[in-house]
C-alpha cells in the first residue's frame, strides 16, 4: 500500500449537520420546491477542504452513523444523547443521506454505513487498521466532534474546518495546549469534566480546569484514587461519583475492532467535481 498517499477520513453525519445549518441562504432546486442545502453544501465543503487543507490528493473514505449504532451506549445508559431531538430540523441533513450515498458512489469515493455501529466506531476501528498496516501513513479526520482527539497522534490529526486557518489541524501538541490533557487521557478527561454533545453530565463541580489538573502529568482515573490529589470536596464529589464516572469513560472511548466491509486501498481520490454538477448529475435541480 502505497505510504505516500494520505487518508482522508470524513465524520458523514456531521459534515451533513453542518453543510445543512451552516449557509448563509438556502440553496434551492430550480422549481423552488426542494431543499438542497444539506446536498450541495456537503460536496462543496468537502471539495474546499480537500484542495486546501490536504497537502497532496486524498484517499478519501467517508464514514456514516449506522440507524442503530448508538444502541448498545443507550442499552448501557438511558441518557446517552437523549439530548438530541429528532424534529423537522434534524431531519433535513438526515434526508439527504440518500442522495450524497448515491453521487458518492457515482464518483467512485468510498464510504461505509454499518447498520450497528456509529461513525465514531468506525472511523477509530479504520485508524487502527492503518496504524498497524501503514504506520507511515498520514491520516485526517474531518468532523467538528472533539471526541475523535482521543485518536490523534503525531500521524493521524483531526481536520476541523470550521476553525479558523492554522488552527484546523489538531494534533497532541494542539489538545495539550488547549486542553491540558494528552490525547491518551482524553475519555478521562470528559467523564471527569462531563460532554454536553453526547449528554454525558461529569461530576458536578468539576469543570475542564479541574479535570486537567486532577490528571496532570499523564495521570488516569485509575490512578486517581492513590495520587493525593483528591482532596475535600473533590473527594466527595468524585468518590460519590466514581462507579458512574468509569462508565461514562467507557461510553467516551471508541472501539477499535468492528468488521468492516472494506479497507482503504492505498490509492488517491479522483478530484470531485464542482457541487452544482454533482446535483445536476443526481437529477435534484
Amino acid at each position: 500500500m502505497p505510504a505516500g498517499v494520505p487518508l482522508l477520513l470524513v465524520d458523514g453525519h456531521n459534515l451533513l449537520w453542518r453543510a445543512a445549518f451552516g449557509f448563509p441562504a438556502a440553496i434551492l432546486s430550480r422549481d423552488k420546491t426542494r431543499d438542497l442545502t444539506a446536498e450541495f453544501g456537503f460536496f462543496a465543503l468537502l471539495r474546499v477542504a480537500i484542495r486546501e487543507e490536504m497537502p497532496e490528493p486524498p484517499e478519501v473514505l467517508v464514514v456514516f452513523d449506522g440507524e442503530h449504532g448508538a444502541a448498545d451506549r443507550k442499552d448501557s445508559d438511558a441518557d446517552y444523547k437523549a439530548n438530541r431531538v429528532l424534529d423537522e430540523a434534524a431531519l433535513k441533513p438526515l434526508r439527504a443521506i440518500p442522495h450524497v450515498q448515491r453521487a458518492l458512489t457515482d464518483y467512485g469515493i468510498a464510504w461505509i454505513e454499518i447498520d450497528t455501529a456509529e461513525a465514531d466506531d468506525v472511523i477509530a476501528t479504520l485508524v487502527t487498521a492503518t496504524r498497524n498496516r501503514t504506520p507511515e501513513r498520514h491520516v485526517r479526520i474531518m468532523s467538528g466532534d472533539r471526541d475523535f482527539y482521543q485518536l490523534v497522534d503525531d500521524r493521524v490529526h483531526a481536520l476541523n474546518t470550521v476553525m479558523k486557518r492554522g488552527r484546523r489541524h489538531i494534533g497532541p501538541a494542539e489538545v495539550v495546549d488547549r486542553y491540558g490533557v494528552t490525547p491518551d487521557q482524553w475519555p478521562d478527561f470528559c467523564a471527569l469534566k462531563g460532554d454536553t454533545a453526547d449528554n454525558i453530565p461529569g461530576v458536578k463541580g468539576i469543570g475542564e480546569g479541574t479535570a486537567a489538573k486532577l490528571l496532570a502529568g499523564g495521570l488516569r482515573l485509575d490512578q486517581l484514587a492513590a495520587s493525593g490529589r483528591l482532596t475535600g470536596a473533590k473527594k466527595t464529589k468524585v468518590t460519590d461519583a466514581w462507579e458512574q464516572v468509569l462508565a461514562w469513560r467507557d461510553l467516551i472511548r471508541m472501539r477499535t475492532g468492528l468488521d468492516l466491509p472494506h479497507h482503504p486501498t492505498g490509492h488517491p481520490t479522483r478530484e470531485l467535481p464542482k457541487p452544482a454538477d454533482v446535483i445536476e448529475k443526481l437529477g435534484l435541480w
